[in-house]
């Protein structure tokens, strides 16, 4: 009878067990993970059959082998020697190149303007703080497409034309075409000012650590940022005098009708730099009005008290809490720029979208140069959220 009664609880004890496996959470959370996984395999695998089948109909050849074939057109604006006679390869590469180049630069003027106008939108001059908040609403509800071509077509449009150009400081020239200036002529030896800039960029932020530090350890301040310039505009200097000028300038010449000589930077560039700079600035004003505004009262008011004085207690005080609050969406504006700057080509410029659809025109390669463009936003908008992390988690504020 007792083995009888073993036999009738076995059965009974596996059920139970069963049981627990099945409302166990942990099992069912990873058993709906490896179901989600293999549907989502599952729809790419068939989309991608899918692709290739129909490609084979319509006997497009797939692949990336056409980047080696001769790309037969222009671009105006390349960081790198370019010609008609270069490979598609290379072309997207002058594409992608000048899309980092309109970012670089539109994030650093956006980000200053737009701290400036964040914090002139709380100052307490009345006709400062308007003029602030104008500048916010108008360029923040107007599509940035309208503001690109605001800027090419009802501002440098309508400049001189090149025999009447604006003369600019610094031996530059400003007209409908673009802006003319100077062009470095890189001599033996030159290379060691670069060498210069990179030491005096390290050592400044060297400077700046044991500034913050000492700073926090004996309230001591040290003129970091001074310090900084005179580095960075100092020693490249003394390099270049030291070396015996190895760096000449070709300086654009005025004509009868036209200008020679030096670099140009085209209208497209302006206008599209101007436009997501100004466009992109007037939302980081607001998050740096919200970030300030949600900084304790009472830290004004203690800093006050102390004697410091207002400008010192934003730079030091105000700001430092703030930016906790304003990088994170600071972050976002940042990304929207770099995505922006594919509205170049309703201006012209050869960003790497515009590159890419003259590619696609003529190769029909639509596929792959869809993932293409599909890899490289992607792998700049994963990039510069990876710095602002590591930026994030550098100026988050510690404890005692």
């Amino acid at each position: 009878m007792a083995g009888f009664a073993l036999n009738l609880a076995k059965p009974e004890t596996q059920r139970s067990s069963t049981s627990s496996l099945i409302y166990d959470p942990k099992v069912r959370g990873v058993f709906y993970q490896v179901l989600t996984v293999a549907l989502v395999a599952l729809f790419v695998w068939m989309v991608t059959q899918n692709t290739i089948n129909n490609l084979a109909k319509a006997n497009i050849a797939s692949g990336f082998d056409f980047l080696e074939g001769r790309a037969g057109f222009d671009i105006a604006q390349s960081l790198i020697p370019y010609s008609s006679d270069s490979t598609y390869g290379r072309a997207l590469i002058v594409g992608l190149l000048n899309t980092l180049q309109v970012a670089f630069f539109g994030i650093i003027t956006a980000s200053i303007l737009g701290f400036v106008v964040g914090i002139a939108r709380l100052s307490k001059n009345w006709l400062i703080a308007r003029l602030a908040q104008v500048y916010v609403e108008i360029f923040r509800n107007i599509p940035p497409l309208l503001v690109i071509l605001f800027w090419y077509k009802g501002v440098i449009s309508v400049l001189p034309q090149a025999r009447d150009s604006i003369a600019m400081p610094l031996s530059s020239y400003l007209n409908n075409r673009g802006l003319f200036f100077p062009k470095a002529i890189w001599g033996d030896g030159a290379w060691m000012i670069g060498v210069a800039l990179l030491v005096a960029i390290i050592a400044s932020i060297v400077i700046f650590r044991w500034a913050r530090k000492r700073q926090a350890a004996t309230g001591q301040q040290f003129r970091s940022g001074w310090t900084a310039i005179g580095l960075i505009i100092g020693l490249p200097m003394l390099t270049f005098l030291v070396l015996g000028s190895p760096v000449t300038f070709d300086y654009p010449i005025a004509g009868r009708f036209n200008l020679t000589g030096g670099s140009t930077i085209g209208p497209e560039f302006i206008s599209l730099y101007l436009a997501l700079s100004f466009y992109t600035a007037s939302f980081i004003a607001e998050i740096v009005r919200g970030g300030i505004l949600a900084v304790p009262k009472g830290q004004t008011e203690a800093a006050s008290a102390l004697g410091i004085r207002p400008n010192v207690t934003t730079r030091l005080v105000i700001i430092p809490q703030a930016m906790r609050i304003i990088i994170p969406p600071l972050t976002s504006q940042f990304l929207n720029l770099t995505k922006n700057s594919s509205l170049a080509v309703a201006v012209g410029f050869a960003d790497v979208v515009a590159v890419g659809g003259t590619m696609l025109n003529q190769t029909g390669q639509a596929v792959e140069i869809v993932a293409l463009w599909l890899v490289i936003y992607l792998s700049l908008s994963v990039t510069t959220a990876l710095f602002m992390n590591w930026f994030n988690a550098k100026m988050a504020l510690v404890e005692r």
